[in-house]
């Protein structure tokens, strides 16, 4: 990929074509120049000859390719998992100090005791991150992580909490995170969705397909969902006695009176995207099965995500898949974990970070060691964590309430500086202290490493210029080696 400085300033119809016209910066700037001859001449968005998906120029040098999301749904509990407290040991039993301010829970219990967790604690690797006993496979790939403890979301309830960290926005409508990164830097396999998500169970996840979808840009961009289990895509092969010219007439005849129907409503991005599927179905027939095949794999690397384990076999297999999925050019992979908000312990939190931890924490690192090995890591960013974390209050004696004021996600590989700790929560866990990463600034991160400047990452939805981050995050640069 060819990659504009950002000193370097396209001004003119020339100097766009010039660089090749691909970018979605210069489709941008054309759209603002209202020149629809400039438009189609780029091929992209405005110009029909493209595909929306096609490899697109990035703004600089990112190390990041492609991104693999690991969401926890429902919430973990940071300071049960990566950030300790030995305050909350002291106090266990009392209620929150006064000092350290009123708090809005969820449910109400905002004056319930402190609940002390019950966990070992060891510093890991060289960099001496602090992770508890309940992940100690991802505790020995500490050195490839990026630990950020300051997280903060708006979201007090899973509804709004999953929404924004998807979204950026606490109300359904937007488009995903997943579709912005599709819109911007499109993808290196037309044969294979460029945004995919993967469940762990036929459980619906908070909010359903609003979480991956395209919001107000065109639904091409929006996520495809793939199944879990042995089969990822279901009615993938052609049917019984149809040969593949027979397929391809058909789909091509299909075509075009879809097109012809479409001619007429071009407004109508759904019916658009709907005849991209049908286009990239055809061709999925012949690339995905070979991408989807995990029987190709040897015995080591299945032990290694744990897919011979009936306790860690589906969270293996998803992460697997994904790994296989970025090797092929797939740009943006979502795996949800605990669908259903399942991570959500509102009570016995013991039992329920104890099986739910058990279930990703082998696959997870068996994931990062398999991206390292195979030189893919520097170009993969994986990101990891829920909507929010848990209270330093107990509720109903023995779980944690919601906690969007202060909460741990964690980063690995794509460019970012590996065994090291951003930011703090107070003594307690309760709320963020230093360098504060609101999920805006989290989003606006994870384009920064894929080489975007989401100031210039625009959409123009109703005479407004859009953003991910609705024009309130900052990057955290310093997390980048690059």
């Amino acid at each position: 990929m060819n990659f504009v400085p950002h000193h370097e300033i396209l001004t003119t119809r020339r100097d766009i074509l010039r660089r090749g016209g691909a970018g979605f910066g210069a489709l941008a700037l054309a759209s603002l120049m209202g020149d629809p001859d400039l438009l189609g001449a780029l091929g992209d968005k405005g110009g029909k000859p493209g595909s929306p998906q096609a490899a697109k120029i990035a703004h600089r040098a990112g190390k990041a390719k492609s991104v693999i999301f690991l969401f926890m749904e429902g919430g973990p509990s940071h300071i049960d998992l990566f950030d300790p407290k030995p305050l909350l040991q002291k106090l266990q039993g009392q209620q929150l100090p006064d000092s350290f301010g009123s708090v809005i829970t969820a449910m109400g219990e905002s004056r319930a005791p402190l609940l002390a967790d019950k966990r070992q604690w060891k510093q890991h690797g060289q960099s001496g991150l602090w992770i508890s006993d309940w992940l100690p496979h991802t505790a020995q790939m500490a050195d490839e992580l990026c630990v950020l403890r300051s997280c903060v979301s708006d979201g007090i309830n899973h509804s709004g909490g999953v929404c924004q960290m998807n979204t950026g926005s606490i109300f359904g409508g937007r488009p995903s995170l997943g579709s912005w990164v599709n819109y911007g830097l499109g993808t290196e396999n037309q044969d294979l969705p460029a945004f995919v998500v993967i469940k762990d169970t036929e459980t619906q996840v908070v909010n359903g397909v609003r979480n991956w979808g395209a919001g107000f840009m065109p639904a091409a961009y929006q996520g495809v969902e793939f199944e879990g289990g042995t089969q990822p895509i279901s009615n993938l092969a052609a049917p019984k006695g149809y040969s593949n010219a027979r397929q391809q007439n058909k789909l091509a005849f299909l075509g075009k009176m879809n097109r012809s129907f479409n001619a007429s409503r071009t407004d109508n991005t759904e019916l658009d995207a709907r005849i991209r599927a049908y286009e990239l179905a055809f061709r999925m027939q012949a690339e995905a099965p070979d991408a989807v095949d995990l029987s190709k794999e040897s015995a080591a690397t299945r032990q290694l995500y744990g897919i011979d384990d009936p306790h860690t076999e589906v969270m293996g297999r998803n992460c697997l898949l994904a790994r296989r999925l970025v090797e092929r050019g797939v740009r943006f992979i979502q795996l949800y974990h605990g669908s259903g908000s399942k991570w959500d312990a509102h009570a016995k939190i013991e039992s329920n970070h104890t099986k739910y931890c058990g279930e990703h924490d082998k696959p997870v690192a068996g994931l990062l060691r398999d991206l390292k090995a195979r030189g893919l890591l520097d170009e993969t960013l994986v990101v990891w964590g829920g909507e929010f974390g848990r209270t330093p209050m107990s509720e109903k004696g023995d779980g944690r309430d919601h906690n969007p004021t202060g909460f741990t996600m964690w980063m690995a590989g794509g460019g970012v500086r590996a065994g090291t700790t951003i930011g703090a929560t107070d003594d307690l866990g309760l709320r963020a202290m230093d360098n504060k990463l609101h999920v805006h600034d989290l989003h606006a991160t994870i384009l920064y490493l894929m080489g975007i400047d989401h100031t210039r990452l625009i959409y123009t939805h109703k005479g407004r210029p859009e953003r991910i981050d609705m024009n309130e995050g900052n990057p955290y640069t310093k997390i980048s080696r690059v």
